[in-house]
């Protein structure tokens, strides 16, 4: 069982990836924005992050950019999660150290396969 933050604003995406997590046996710890989500990290550090990019306030390149830069959090592995699919933005992504980069809209069922080979291979891309 992995502790996955899941840093979503909308509530409906939100909830589906948290009961997704769930039947997988996963926990699942919600943040609505970027402020929450580096408070989540500071409380408790995931094993995983599935970060939407587009939030309010801190953003989710920003907290990309935070985590990735520092020496206590840099080896999460980020899933992002974005309705943004140029290419210029996954490239972004991977810029800032986004393991993955998934648009939005997204399968739940191929995203939780994601996720648990990623938990299987120890997070590496």
């Amino acid at each position: 069982m992995a502790r996955v933050l899941v840093v979503e604003d909308d509530h409906v995406i939100r909830e589906l990836l948290v009961v997704n997590l769930k039947m997988e046996g996963h926990e699942a710890v919600t943040a609505v924005d970027g402020t929450e989500a580096l408070a989540a990290v500071d409380d408790d550090v995931p094993d995983v992050v599935l970060l939407d990019m587009m939030l309010p306030g801190v953003d989710g390149w920003e907290v990309t950019a935070r985590l990735k830069g520092a020496d206590a959090t840099r080896d999460i592995p980020i899933v992002a999660l974005s309705a943004r699919a140029m290419q210029a933005d996954i490239e972004r992504g991977r810029e800032l150290g986004v393991d993955h980069y998934v648009t939005k809209p997204f399968d739940p069922i191929e995203l939780m396969q994601l996720l648990n080979t990623m938990l299987d291979e120890g997070g590496s891309r």
